[in-house]
Order: structure tokens, then sequence, then C-alpha cells
């Protein structure tokens, strides 16, 4: 579960910002697993905090999806529902094309050159870290997306961004999906760069088509494996 954490005198901002991260990194790394229950007072004697900026992360966490509140019985981590990432993700498919299919009738779009120092590199330039690598290309398709010009889709395509990277960050735990990614987003671009618009949609859709399956896969996983070695702690306990 959440280490504890000596907390030096400072802002309840601060300490707010703090437990919310602490919180989110456990609930990431499945040390809170969808579906357990606590209360703030849990939560505040494992972070060696008073109830305030603990209450305050976890409505910034439920605002966000992540937890929700149980009437009469504290607090849980939100359940799983795959239905609704699968939703997300077929949304985040559509602002992406559309995005793609604007970006090969444009004159000029100098935001793609950010895109192309990323990731038209050799492949001993590439990164390797899988969270540095997660990080890179969650910003690749929101680049995509804000080199259009429409903010108010940049705007939608970023909150879906961020409420599917509890699973799709997983895509990364592998050093083959890395690679595939690199060459993947090297197509894309080239296919937008030369104006080879239903070449550019098809790659970007099977690419994102490819990750939502990927990461579902791990998500199962991770969640099963977690869950295994609870229970084990549990039964010696």
């Amino acid at each position: 579960m959440i280490s504890k954490l000596k907390v030096a005198r400072v802002n309840p901002d601060s300490l707010a910002d703090q437990a919310y991260a602490k919180l989110k990194t456990a609930i990431y790394d499945f040390h809170l697993l969808p579906g357990d229950r606590f209360s703030e007072g849990d939560i505040a004697d494992r972070l060696q905090m008073s109830r305030t900026p603990v209450r305050e992360a976890l409505f910034r966490l439920q605002r966000e999806g992540y937890v929700e509140v149980m009437f009469r019985s504290g607090w849980q981590v939100k359940p799983f529902d795959f239905q609704q990432f699968e939703q997300l993700y077929d949304v985040r498919i559509t602002l992406e094309v559309a995005a793609v299919n604007k970006l090969c009738g444009m004159v000029d779009a100098p935001l793609l050159d950010d895109l192309k120092r990323a990731w038209l590199v050799r492949p001993e330039d590439r990164l390797t870290d899988g969270p540095s690598v997660s990080a890179l290309d969650e910003r690749f398709h929101e680049q995509l997306v804000e080199a259009t010009g429409n903010r108010e889709m940049a705007r939608i395509h970023h909150d879906i961004t961020e409420r599917i990277r509890i699973i799709r960050r997983l895509d990364f735990t592998k050093g083959m999906r890395i690679e595939a990614t690199y060459g993947e987003h090297a197509k894309i671009l080239r296919a937008i760069i030369e104006r080879h618009t239903a070449e550019a949609v098809l790659m970007l859709t099977s690419h994102i088509e490819s990750s939502k399956a990927e990461v579902r896969k791990i998500t199962l996983h991770m969640l099963y494996e977690a869950r295994q070695a609870k229970d084990a702690f549990g039964s010696t306990s």
C-alpha cells in the first residue's frame, strides 16, 4: 500500500498536491486496486497528513474519474469500465482522423516541425525509457490535433487523453511496443507531410486500435497479478 511519508510544514495547497500525486501514483501502480475502499482517515494516517489536504486531493481525483464517494462508507477506487474506455478511444480516433484530414489540406503546419525532430530520428537516437516514451507518445497525438489550430478540438482531445492515461501508459512496458511506436509515428508523419490523406488516416487508425488492444490485455494481466499478490499477502497476515 502507500508508504509513510514525512511531510514538512508547507501550505495546504502544497500538501494537497503531494497527497494527490501520491494517491494517483498508488492507483496507477495498482497499489490501490479498482474497487478498493478506504476512508479519508486511512489515507491521512498513511501519508502523515491532516484530513483537509487529503480530502482536497480525493475530490480532485473524483473530478478526474479515478475515485468515487461511497454513501456513508468512505471512498472507493473507481472500478475499471472497459466499455467507457472503448468509447473514449473511439472519440479519440474520430478527433485525430479529423485532424489528419485537416493537416493534409493545410498549406503550412509549423507545429509539425517539433514532431519531426522527435520522431523522424535514427534508431540509435530513440528514447528507450518506457515512461519517457509514453509522455512523448501522448504529446505526439496531442500535437497532431493542436497543429490544426482548432483550440476547441485540442481541448476536448486533451480531456480524453487525461481520462485514458491510467491504462494507455501501460502500452510502453515492453520494448517491442516502444520500437513499434517510433516506426508507426514516423510513417504517419511522412504520410501527412506528403499529403497522402487516405494512407495517413488508415495508419493512424490502425496504430490507435493496436494500442487499445494491447493496453487492455496488459491492464487485465496486471490487475490479475496485483489481486493475486494482495490475496497472498492477506492469507499470510
